[in-house]
Order: C-alpha cells, then sequence, then structure tokens
C-alpha cells in the first residue's frame, strides 16, 4: 500500500468523530488487512439487559471493515455485513477487531472479520461485501 494513503487513513480515523465517540483506534494497516481495538465501558456501551450493546460492536467492527476496504486508495463502501455475535465481553475488556480481504475484483471485494477480547475470546464473526469505486480518497 502506498505510504501516503496508510498516513491518511490513520490521520482521518484518529480525527472520525464516530470513532472518537467509542474510542476506537486504528492499530494496524497493511494491504487487505486491518486492526482497530476499543475498550468496551459498560457506562457507555451496555444495553438494556446490562451487556455489550450490539451497536457498540458493530461499531468496531464497521470501523476495521471501512479502514481496510480503502488501502486500495479507492473508495469503497459497504454493500451488506452479516455479523453473528458468540459472546459478551467483560466490563473493562480491550476489545480487537481484525478485518482481512478474502477476494477482491476491480468491483467488489469479501471480508472476513473478527473480534475477540484480551483473553483471545471470540466475541463476533462478521463476513462483508463492499464496491469499489472508480473514486479516488479524498483526503490523502
Amino acid at each position: 500500500m502506498d505510504e501516503k494513503i496508510r498516513e491518511a487513513i490513520f490521520r482521518e480515523v484518529r480525527q472520525e468523530p464516530f470513532a472518537q465517540a467509542l474510542g476506537i483506534e486504528l492499530v494496524d494497516l497493511q494491504d487487505g488487512f486491518s486492526a482497530v481495538e476499543m475498550t468496551y465501558v459498560p457506562e457507555r456501551m451496555n444495553n438494556l439487559f446490562a451487556r455489550a450493546h450490539g451497536g457498540a460492536i458493530f461499531g468496531l467492527i464497521d470501523e476495521a471493515f471501512e479502514t481496510v476496504c480503502q488501502t486500495i486508495g479507492r473508495v469503497t463502501v459497504a454493500l451488506n455485513v452479516s455479523v453473528n455475535y458468540v459472546a459478551t465481553p467483560e466490563p473493562g475488556a480491550r476489545l480487537r477487531a481484525e478485518a482481512r480481504e478474502l477476494t477482491g475484483t476491480k468491483r467488489t471485494a469479501s471480508y472476513d472479520i473478527r473480534v475477540t477480547d484480551d483473553r483471545g475470546e471470540t466475541i463476533a464473526l462478521c463476513q462483508a461485501l463492499a464496491y469499489r469505486t472508480d473514486k479516488t480518497l479524498p483526503f490523502v
């Protein structure tokens, strides 16, 4: 991946209001791979049942998806995202979502995204499909 693209994506994630709201950090970015992390804060991220809200977990997944898609240097958007929530994290757990490109063509790409906690437990599994446009990234 072009180093200018890599640096620009890191910069944009640091400035992104949604990532800031959830405390999401981009920790690794390579061609076809992204890793993001956040700490599960129950006071801000719980649902009605005092468990991690699916939206918080999905937010982490979506940040990994968003960043891995852009590693090609073109605006890429979600077509479909399917998530299986398999466990709830413990309060204060550090969560990590890793996104890996499985296949890619000129117009579409598919990704495997997994969320684990700091003990290595699987929290969520995701399969995602993206559409690749011809537009260059506007922030590079």
